[in-house]
């Protein structure tokens, strides 16, 4: 029921709504140390306190004053332990100070430090990390040329990088400057702009290394990737140029080489043919004189045996071979008389019309060229019959 409602309360009639009566003391909210008071004996008794007296208003001051002192005290607690305690996760690895010197490096997991006097450095320390830059450099023959590249780098030792060298990245990066130019620097043009990148992207990486292990920079470089070089824009056309004549160089070295190897294994191949056929004929000469020089030595041994067999031997087969070759027959007669030449023209001519081409043409002429031999064989034969009887 409100205060003021008809039908209520005479007490309460009589007050206002702060509490006080219609004409007495109070004509206004309540006092606000009482209402602070309230709270203060609240919170103690939360917190086990003893609670004020209405009289001692300077007492419940002085308990709430403790009150509050928890409280902060409380919250500072948590805050400190939320900022204590910290998670480092499988890539990471933390690194703890305490008064400034180096006290731990933490692994993986739940940890704690104590700040203000410990302070942490937490980074990660597999993933690979890369940056790019760009520059004009001057060559080892003195001509200008703009090399982009990229650097891939890892923490690989959290310690050195937080302890040893201040901005340890931006140290990467003039380090990375100072090897580049450097082998730039005693590398040829038409090297870096061709086939000597790799090269150029080995040796700076090499030396970007040594300069990075010497600072104890904590950093391990992965790969350096040089990009295509190219020339500055205001010879840029000069540079193509050249670069399309060496094209044309290698086009027709490539076809040199391909012409060489077509014709060099065959020329080896021919060369080698002749060889084994020089050494065929060498081995059938020798072979061939070997035997003969055998077949003479075993001649000689009969012949010593029995000369005059082995002459009429030697002389009949020399005979033989040499008439076995020739078309003509010669009949040697009596003591006194004379030889007789005898022509097998049948022979002959069944040789001719037996020869290629001359099938039709020999057996046109076979009757022909038979009479003819008859009639010769009979002359032949009544010469030599009348010679004898003359005799």
């Amino acid at each position: 029921m409100a205060w003021n409602e008809p039908g209520g309360n005479s007490n309460n009639n009589d007050q206002d709504p702060w509490g006080g009566r219609r004409g007495g003391d109070r004509k206004g909210p309540p006092d606000l140390d009482e209402a602070f008071r309230k709270l203060q004996d609240s919170l103690n008794g939360m917190f086990g306190g003893k609670k004020s007296s209405g009289g001692g208003a300077a007492g419940g001051r002085k308990g709430g004053g403790f009150g509050l002192i928890a409280i902060v005290v409380a919250v500072l607690a948590v805050m400190w332990l939320y900022s204590a305690i910290y998670v480092v996760d499988e890539q990471e690895q933390a690194v703890v100070l305490r008064f400034g010197e180096y006290y731990e490096t933490v692994g993986p997991g739940l940890n704690i430090y104590f700040p203000p006097i410990d302070r942490k450095f937490q980074e990660n320390v597999t993933r690979e990390r890369a940056y790019s830059k760009q520059g004009q450099m001057l060559t080892e023959d003195e001509n200008i040329v703009e090399v982009p590249l990229t650097v891939q780098y890892k923490i690989s030792n959290l310690k050195d990088f937080v302890l040893n060298v201040d901005q340890p990245e931006v140290s990467l990066q003039h380090a990375t400057d100072s090897a580049l130019r450097h082998v730039v620097g005693s590398t040829a043009m038409d090297q870096v702009l061709t086939e000597g990148r790799e090269q150029v992207a080995t040796d700076t990486r090499e030396r970007l290394q040594r300069f990075l292990d010497n600072y104890r920079t904590g950093i391990t470089v992965t790969q350096v990737n040089v990009q295509s070089a190219a020339a500055p824009k205001e010879v840029q056309e000069a540079f193509d140029d050249v670069i399309r004549a060496r094209e044309d160089e290698q086009r027709e070295k490539n076809q040199a080489e391909a012409y060489a190897n077509g014709v060099i294994p065959e020329a080896r191949g021919q060369a080698q043919r002749i060889i084994e056929e020089a050494s065929g004929y060498r081995d059938a000469v020798v072979s061939r004189a070997e035997g003969e020089a055998a077949r003479f030595k075993l001649l000689l041994a009969e012949y010593r045996k029995a000369p005059q067999v082995t002459r009429e031997r030697l002389y009949l087969e020399t005979m033989q071979e040499i008439y076995g070759n020739t078309s003509k027959v010669l009949v040697a007669g009596d003591k006194g008389q004379n030889n007789l030449l005898y022509l097998p023209l049948d022979k002959m001519v069944q040789g001719r019309a037996a020869a290629p081409g001359n099938a039709q043409s020999g057996a046109a002429t076979t009757p022909s060229a038979a009479d003819t031999a008859a009639r010769i064989v009979r002359e032949m034969e009544q010469r030599d019959l009348r010679t004898r009887e003359s005799r």
